[in-house]
């Protein structure tokens, strides 16, 4: 309850603040239909269709987080960090640029980036099982490799791509209604299916032998959760481009508040990624107006630090 609130709460702050304050009530009248003047074009057309890619954005990168966390038994899985973004991000560029007639198909071409990323830092980290620091250490390097390849692609066609810092970088500026309609197909079903995934991820925690023990079919499973966190954020790069941390952060924040039951953990993780990114994204916008940061150096500013926090408590307890 606490968390829906505080979800709803990052909506209002997110729709009522910005270069032209509207109130409230304001608000209300607009979704009434009895405002019809510049401030139901500023909600309606502007601040409405951002900030429901924000909280979709937010739902997708924080439960990829969460489904990579579990899967690879690591709190420090981000799809960003260990290189699945940078899969999809290339993937979906290289679509951009080279059929840009096609650009609706850049939301399955980042998936399949993001899933080709995943299977290839899995099976580098493969050594009679795999461990948390060879995860790790295999997705900076993929993550590493594919950026590159969007470096590049960005130099050579810097023609082709607009806004390519901040793809880069990951914002929402100019996001509207068509972004909207091209995530959000991908953001029920990748919800759902991590929501129906959830007795499964709790069986996955007790480790491979227990949960083969009890009946579960271990790769199949990964596989499946694997493809689902694929689809999350590569749905979620192919509109706001590079955004760092909130796969880890979130999850995290939401495991020290109600624990590891994945049964209440996604939806919580779910509900705090859309308070979060809708309130960061709202300082992004008013900390420096009228100048506009993107999103993701918010998110850098904050993830860092605690990235770091995670590495030095993990050294401590080893």
């Amino acid at each position: 309850m606490v968390l829906s609130l505080l979800a709803v709460a990052g909506v209002i702050v997110s729709l009522v603040s910005g270069a032209v304050k509207v109130s409230l009530m304001e608000i209300i009248h607009v979704f009434t239909g009895s405002e019809q003047g510049a401030v139901h074009a500023i909600i309606w057309n502007v601040r409405l269709p951002r900030t429901l890619i924000a909280g979709l954005v937010g739902v997708n990168l924080s439960l990829a987080g969460a489904l990579l966390q579990g899967v690879m038994r690591n709190s420090m899985a981000d799809p960003h960090i260990i290189g699945v973004s940078s899969g999809a991000g290339l993937f979906g560029i290289a679509t951009l640029v080279m059929f840009p007639s096609y650009a609706y198909l850049m939301a399955p071409a980042a998936f399949l980036g993001a899933l080709g990323a995943a299977m290839l830092i899995y099976m580098l980290a493969w050594q009679n099982g795999v461990s948390p620091g060879r995860i790790i250490l295999a997705g900076v390097a993929v993550s590493a490799f594919f950026s590159s390849g969007i470096s590049g692609m960005l130099t050579f066609y810097s023609d082709r791509v607009d806004g390519a810092l901040l793809f880069l970088v990951g914002g929402l500026s100019a996001k509207s209604w068509p972004h909207l309609q091209l995530l959000l197909p991908y953001s029920i079903a990748g919800t759902l299916f991590a929501l129906m995934a959830a007795q499964r991820m709790n069986i996955m925690m007790l480790g491979d032998s227990d949960a083969k023990g009890l009946g579960l079919h271990v790769e199949r499973t990964r596989l499946l959760v694997t493809a689902a966190a694929a689809l999350l954020s590569a749905s979620a790069v192919s509109v706001v481009g590079l955004l760092a941390f909130v796969g880890m952060v979130v999850p995290h924040a939401a495991r020290l508040l109600i624990g590891n039951d994945y049964r209440i953990l996604l939806p919580a993780t779910a509900l705090l990624g859309i308070a979060a990114l809708t309130i960061f994204d709202t300082l992004a916008r008013i900390l420096f107006a009228p100048v506009e940061l993107p999103v993701g150096i918010i998110m850098g500013a904050v993830g860092a630090p605690f990235f770091l926090y995670l590495l030095r408590k993990r050294g401590m307890q080893e």
